[in-house]
């Protein structure tokens, strides 16, 4: 008999010999997550409760109940083991991305998951990731696979997950209450110490997200802005007008030395008569919020999912007004925004100079405009979605020749990258986004047969380990400033300003004004003089600066 086959007959032996119940499964199951699996969780506990460890005991135990109660739901017999199994496997992953990036998988992070690609998640499975499931959820999800679970009668087998389930929460109950006043107060305060916990976050978000898609499943899109047309600034006789949307991508204001970075990441906008606006705050942390979001009228207070998808946007009422719009993509997709309009992909496009690595760098739209503008014959929006910063590889993001802050980060592992590394990496793509800022510019420039302006937004930033978080996607409540404040710089040439009246001293002054994604809408609107009921002038930052008096003189 070999050295195998002998260890195989051991285990059958145990396994029936020595069955194990349900209830001492699950329990040391859970006992396994909560010690291995939420580092994040005890470290904010320990703080929280600081100086109190009975009421810290009582909390814990608590949250070990409750969790102990919707496990039992799951424990009939020929379910509770792969629910083990799946459930320690799932909290390794979460809690890697919690533990070691201050990544929480709240439900915008689960619908970020849902709609992301290949080509963008892949950079996300580094070795040390791989290595954390297999150590701490793989290997360790064989111990309930492999063990016999005791079988009880037909009836007891019925009952007892519902009665385990009361237990639980009776339990967990009288310990809350015991200390409710300060317990309540904590989980009002703290929002973040539950956020931490794995696997109570994960399952509660993709619940929510489920219930989510299920409430817009058959949801039915309404029209607005059918009243919309071109003001007085659109003359007969006048020049096309080109205007270019840059939606920015994962591009934070601090890194910007246009708003007083103290690293030169902009030269190239630096000689140019751009507006750069210093205080915008996103409507998001993540694309998948923040984009449909700041394209909607809806401000960052009344804009749900549901709200995105049920209403038109302000591409369908540029349409509306008789402009011609489209949607160039070189990103994870327009999140349903350019539903309606005419859209391009440039993520999957053969270039060797720009898409080598898989994915394409920005560069790639500039051969594409230079083409296009050729054949623009009437009044025309055109939105660029960038991947511009996007991580965590940002080296990927710009050509070797641009990265001029070094050493710099050349891995999605961070923790094998110095602080300035990373910095330093996230510093060239800033100035990457700055070159081809400047680039289509000097493109619009050009255009002496069009009148021409841009205006770019990102649509959120960047935690680059500050206070132990990186990359975005956090719950607003309590995401940093650097995930929350977004670059936005306009530009127009003197056709465009003369044409449309804007009087760029005028909205110069606003730099410093605190705006965000709320204003994207009517801001648009009224820059490009479209005469609708949805625009909200005191969203509108043009308003104030805008002579249509001297429009229709002239």
């Amino acid at each position: 008999m070999t050295l195998f086959s002998y260890l195989t007959a051991r285990m059958a032996a145990l396994r029936a010999a020595y069955p194990i119940s349900p209830v001492a499964l699950i329990l040391i199951t859970l006992a396994y997550i909560f010690i291995a699996s939420n580092a994040t969780f005890w470290g904010i506990g320990a703080e929280v409760f600081s100086g109190h460890p009975l009421s810290f005991a009582g909390f814990v135990l608590a949250v070990f109940m409750l969790t102990f109660a919707f496990f039992a739901l799951f424990s009939y017999p020929w379910l509770i083991k792969p629910w083990l199994a799946f459930m320690v496997i799932l909290s390794a992953v979460t809690s890697y991305y919690m533990d070691r990036l201050g990544v929480i998988i709240d439900r915008d992070m689960i619908q970020n998951v849902m709609v992301t690609t290949v080509t963008e998640s892949k950079h996300l499975i580094t070795l040390s990731f791989v290595t954390h499931v297999v150590l701490f959820g793989v290997l360790p999800a064989a111990v309930p696979l492999c063990v016999r679970v005791k079988c009880y009668g037909g009836l007891r087998t019925a009952v007892q997950p519902v009665v385990l389930c009361a237990l639980g929460l009776a339990m967990a109950a009288g310990l809350l209450m015991s200390d409710l006043k300060s317990y309540s107060s904590i989980l009002r305060e703290r929002k973040d110490y539950m956020s931490s916990f794995q696997p109570g976050m994960p399952v509660v978000s993709a619940i929510r997200y489920a219930k989510m898609q299920v409430r817009t499943k058959n949801i039915v899109l309404v029209d607005i802005g059918q009243d919309a047309a071109k003001g007085p600034a659109y003359v007969p006789g006048s020049k096309p007008v080109l205007t270019i949307l840059v939606a920015g991508e994962t591009a934070r204001s601090q890194n910007f030395s246009l708003n007083g970075y103290g690293v030169e990441t902009n030269p190239r906008l630096a000689q140019l008569p751009v507006v750069s606006f210093t205080d915008v705050s996103s409507c998001g942390t993540a694309t998948a919020t923040s984009l449909p979001c700041m394209f909607s009228k809806h401000t960052r207070d009344t804009y749900s999912y549901e709200n995105g998808l049920s209403q038109q946007n302000l591409l369908d009422v540029l349409s509306h007004a008789g402009l011609h719009v489209e949607w160039w993509d070189n990103n994870t997709g327009d999140k349903n925004i350019a539903d309606r309009i005419p859209k391009r992909t440039m993520t999957n496009t053969e270039n060797a100079e720009f898409c080598a690595a898989g994915e394409c760098m920005d560069g790639i739209f500039m051969a594409a405009l230079e083409e296009y503008a050729a054949g623009i014959t009437e009044d025309t929006v055109l939105v660029l979605h960038q991947i511009g910063s996007h991580g965590p590889t940002y080296y990927l993001r710009y050509p070797e020749e641009f990265e001029q802050f070094t050493p710099a980060c050349r891995t999605a592992e961070f923790k094998l990258c110095s602080a300035q590394e990373i910095t330093n990496a996230y510093d060239n793509t800033i100035a990457y986004i700055d070159e081809i800022l400047a680039q289509t510019i000097a493109f619009l420039q050009a255009q002496e047969q069009l009148s021409t302006a841009l205006l770019y937004v990102s649509d959120h930033g960047e935690s680059l380990g500050e206070a132990g978080m990186y990359l975005h996607g956090s719950p607003y409540f309590m995401a940093p400033d650097y995930q929350t404040k977004v670059p936005m710089i306009l530009w127009m040439s003197q056709e465009f300003k003369n044409q449309f009246g804007i009087d760029k001293g005028c909205v110069a002054t606003k730099t410093d004004t605190a705006l965000s994604h709320d204003n994207l809408f009517h801001s648009v609107l009224g820059m490009l003089d479209i005469e609708t009921s949805e625009r909200d002038s005191e969203l509108d930052i043009f308003a104030s600066c805008s002579n249509f008096e001297k429009v229709v003189r002239n």
